[in-house]
């Protein structure tokens, strides 16, 4: 399985009202590993950027005017993210953009979603931890990820960021960084990057004591009414008692 984790920094927050990408970062997963390759794009946008955007990535007009535009990347960047899943934080935002892009250039390249499917790490967040802070920097503490170099927002880094983000969030390893399945396997072959548990040692189990198990169910209990009641243990409790 191929994935691209993709950011996108912007003159400001509506395309509608003429606003346009400057800056797009991507790292590659394949098969749940970071292979190393990536794509990263600074893009002159004939226009103004916002005061207020520049105090967020801090891209300046003075840093753009020399990058090409968008319709002398654009072949490079569909190349790269041709037939992959994208992986973005709030994904309507950088899909809108990108969408509105292809539209400016009015020569039939369609949408992103000709050339891509898409999974918002945003929305799967907010079902994972209801009524927290979801944004990158709030999961970054919540899964112990240093984002301490991460003083300014910046395409590339917060893509890269987010592939760490996304793989602890979904139960993937982030410190395996082979290229390839076979890569892997030949690894596996000399011996290394392998360890094997004996049957003779049994893993040790420690349960919950009651105040724990009260604790749990309270915890649950919030859950279940911050979302309204729609979680997926219910629904599979439910399935394995009929």
């Amino acid at each position: 399985m191929r994935q691209v984790v993709l950011d996108t920094e912007t003159t400001g927050l509506e395309p509608s009202q003429g606003h346009k990408i400057i800056e797009i970062g991507c790292v590659e997963l394949v098969d749940r590993k970071l292979t190393g390759r990536h794509y990263h794009q600074y893009i002159q946008p004939d226009r103004i950027v916002d005061d207020g955007a520049i105090q967020v990535h801090g891209i300046t007009n003075e840093y753009l005017a020399d990058k090409p535009r968008f319709s002398e990347i654009v072949d490079d960047f569909i190349k790269f993210v041709d037939g992959a899943e994208l992986v973005i934080h709030n994904a309507p935002f950088d899909i809108g953009f990108l969408d509105w892009e292809l539209k400016c250039l009015d020569d039939g390249r369609g949408k992103m979603e000709d050339y891509c499917s898409v999974l918002d790490t945003l929305a799967l967040a907010r079902q994972m931890f209801p009524g927290q802070k979801n944004n990158l920097d709030a999961l970054c503490r919540r899964y112990h990820i240093d984002n301490s170099h991460r003083t300014l927002h910046g395409a590339l880094l917060d893509s890269e960021i987010l592939a760490d983000v996304y793989l602890l969030m979904t139960g993937g390893q982030t410190s395996l960084t082979l290229s390839s399945h076979q890569d892997f396997l030949d690894e596996g072959k000399r011996g290394a990057g392998i360890r094997r548990i004996r049957k003779s040692q049994p893993l040790k189990v420690i349960r919950a004591n009651p105040t724990e198990e009260q604790a749990h169910q309270e915890r649950l209990e919030a859950i279940r009414k911050a979302s309204g009641g729609k979680l997926i243990w219910d629904e599979s409790e439910a399935v394995s008692t009929e």
